[in-house]
C-alpha cells in the first residue's frame, strides 16, 4: 500500500459493517461455491454468459437478460441477431449478443456446451483466468474474475469493477482510481487488495462482496 493513507474512520465503519453481514456474506460464497461443484455445464454457460454482459451494465438487467434468454431457449440456441433482440437493457448488446455467441461455439462439444472439462483442465484459478481471457473474447480479468467466483473457483480473485475500485479509494487502499487497467495493474492491486483484506482481519473472499454491499446497498451475484 505504497503511496497510501488509510481511513482510519472509514476503515472502523467499514469494519462494523463486515459484523453485520459477515453471516449473509458467507452464506452466498457457500452458494458459489454448491453451484460449481453441482451444476451442469449449461448452468455454468449461464453464469459465464452473464458475466459477458455486466461491463458498463447493472448487474441485475444482465441476469433477467440471462433468465429471459433460457427461457425462449435461446441462451444455447439463439443466433446473434436473435439474442441481441432481448438484450435492450443491456448496454452494447449488439457486440455482446456477438461476444455470447463466439463464447458458446468456443465450449461446444458434440453439439453441446461443454465448461467443467476445461475447468479440470485448469485447476489453477490464476492459470484459468488467464486462459478465459485468452481464449473467451470481450471477457477482461475483471469478468473473468467474477466467473470463476460466482461458480466457487476464484475466491483468492478480485473483480475490479468502478464500485470496487471507488471504495478501495475511499478507504485510502490506493491512491488514486487508475483509468485503465492493464494484467500488471490489474494484479499490482488484487496483491493490495489481499494484504488490506489481512491487516483488517477479514477474509479476502469477503471483502469483494463487502465493499459491493457498501455501494450498492445489496450482495447480489
Amino acid at each position: 500500500m505504497h503511496n497510501t493513507v488509510l481511513n482510519a474512520q472509514a476503515i472502523d465503519q467499514f469494519k462494523k459493517l463486515y459484523r453485520k453481514k459477515k453471516r449473509e456474506i458467507s452464506l452466498r460464497l457457500g452458494e458459489f461455491r454448491q453451484r460449481g461443484l453441482h451444476a451442469s455445464d449449461e448452468e455454468l454457460f449461464s453464469e459465464l454468459a452473464f458475466c459477458l454482459l455486466t461491463p458498463q451494465s447493472r448487474a441485475k438487467f444482465c441476469w433477467e437478460a440471462i433468465v429471459n434468454l433460457k427461457e425462449q431457449n435461446m441462451l444455447l440456441k439463439g443466433s446473434a441477431d436473435q439474442i441481441k433482440r432481448r438484450l435492450h437493457c443491456v448496454r452494447f448488446h449488439n457486440k455482446k449478443a456477438s461476444y455470447l455467441v463466439a463464447a458458446r461455439n468456443l465450449f461446444l462439444r458434440n453439439g453441446a456446451v461443454a465448461i467443467k472439462q476445461l475447468l479440470e483442465e485448469h485447476e489453477d484459478s490464476y492459470e484459468c483466468r488467464e486462459w478465459l481471457v485468452k481464449n473467451v473474447k470481450g471477457l477482461g480479468y475483471k469478468e473473468a474474475s467474477h466467473f470463476l467466483r460466482n461458480i466457487g473457483r476464484g475466491e483468492n480473485l478480485a473483480i475490479l469493477d468502478r464500485h470496487i475500485l471507488k471504495n478501495l479509494h475511499l478507504l485510502g487502499v490506493m491512491a488514486k482510481i487508475p483509468e485503465s487497467l492493464s494484467k500488471t495493474a490489474y494484479r499490482r492491486i488484487e496483491i493490495t487488495m489481499e494484504n488490506f483484506a489481512r491487516s483488517i482481519h477479514i477474509p479476502f473472499a469477503h471483502l469483494d462482496l463487502l465493499l459491493w454491499y457498501k455501494e450498492t446497498g445489496e450482495i447480489f451475484k
